[in-house]
């Protein structure tokens, strides 16, 4: 995703990157109700339990996403964890099946954002990592803080 000044990103799925390696993204449309956007807009929206799954249909549909109530919603304010469907190219759809089918492929919902007033999701192709894949991506984060810090302070003198 590009960092054009119409982007704001109502909300992020940081736990994601730590748990998965992402081998590909992809930019999904949503398909979301009045009070579920003006929600989003206020970030009112929680992605930690959130995943994505192709149904029988040949549809992607996202599950386990929590929009909160709308505060100025009446009767007509939505269900917090309904399923919502997400809007993909069918090559994709069918690109994605054929990935999915693979072992250890799931699709997890990385952010949401609104692009040209438009909200949209940004779903990964990933696989789960190990314990030990995390301790190592961690060790390769505190080195690169310490060189930069290392770095910073020889600057300094």
């Amino acid at each position: 995703m590009s960092k054009e000044p119409g982007n704001k990103i109502a909300t992020e799925n940081r736990k994601a990157r730590h748990d998965y390696h992402i081998h590909e993204t992809y930019e999904v449309g949503l398909v979301l109700t009045g009070t579920e956007v003006k929600s989003l807009r206020a970030g009112k929206a929680n992605l930690k339990d959130a995943y994505a799954r192709i149904d029988n249909h040949g549809e992607v549909m996202l599950h386990n996403m929590h929009i909160s109530p709308y505060d100025q919603g009446n009767r007509f304010n939505h269900e917090p964890l309904r399923t919502r469907k997400l809007l993909m190219h069918h090559y994709e759809i069918i690109k994605l099946i054929g990935k999915t089918k693979e072992k250890g492929y799931t699709l997890v919902p990385l952010k949401v954002y609104f692009t040209r007033g438009k909200a949209k999701l940004e779903l990964g192709l990933a696989t789960g990592k190990k314990l030990y894949d995390k301790r190592q991506d961690l060790a390769a984060k505190d080195a690169k803080r310490e060189m930069d810090r290392a770095f910073k302070d020889k600057q300094r003198e």
